[in-house]
């Protein structure tokens, strides 16, 4: 979100230098456009350095928001996220689909799945368990982006879902050249996992869209589960 507030930096500056070139056929006093140039890039810049572009984050949430598959695109991302999770018995503590919803949890993005992440801390005792268990979090990792690739044919987001699985393999010591073998395995066992319970996945979909709380999704999967086998 870094970059979108330089590219929005960008179009306030292309913005106001055109509205300089047209002033003076518009009567537009000078002193207008240089006020309103200083306190946009002010914003911008405080946005960046300070709060993490959040703001810049529900300005283009809201803007986007208006197109119904874009939407559509992050409720299916984070029910990728949320099924796999369940599916790995990893602990889900909460989601949001909007940047509005992160916003009001005191969390950066447009969305996103939150994970009891307790099971992640080094124990040098068993090294091979804690392996394992970063294997399950890289496969929820990357599960939005396998989801959205199985329903929409490709994927839009996913950057910081591949920034955490990157430092996650940073910390185990791993090269970076094994990162593209570790997300592309990742990526692929989720999209099998979802293949393999679509219609619970489809379920989870519409519980979310209606907000439904992380206890009645998890029963949605359980009853799918449940009944998978028994048509």
């Amino acid at each position: 979100m870094q970059q979108a507030a330089l590219n929005l930096i960008a179009i306030g500056i292309f913005c106001m230098t055109l509205s300089v070139l047209l002033g003076p056929i518009l009567n537009i006093p000078p002193a207008i456009p240089a006020i309103t140039t200083v306190g946009i890039l002010s914003l911008a810049t405080l946005d960046t350095l300070s709060f993490q572009s959040k703001g810049v984050t529900l300005l283009l949430d809201w803007i986007a928001g208006a197109k119904g598959q874009y939407r559509d695109r992050i409720l299916h991302h984070e029910a990728g996220h949320f099924l796999v999770a369940y599916l790995l018995g990893i602990p889900i503590t909460g989601y949001t689909l909007t940047a509005w919803e992160a916003f009001k949890e005191n969390k950066t993005g447009l969305g996103g799945v939150t994970f009891d992440t307790q099971e992640l801390s080094p124990d040098p005792l068993a090294a091979g368990e804690v392996r394992l268990t970063l294997e399950r979090f890289c496969t929820v990792w990357m599960a939005g982006i396998a989801a959205e690739t199985l329903v929409y044919d490709s994927a839009e987001g996913g950057a910081e879902d591949r920034q955490k699985l990157r430092e996650a393999l940073t910390s185990l010591g791993l090269p970076s050249n094994q990162y593209p073998i570790k997300e592309r395995w990742a990526t692929r066992q989720a999209q099998e996992m979802i293949e393999k319970n679509f219609s619970a996945y489809e379920a989870l979909v519409e519980a979310m869209k209606q907000r439904a709380s992380v206890a009645e999704c998890s029963e949605v999967i359980a009853y799918r589960l449940s009944t998978k086998g028994s048509a």
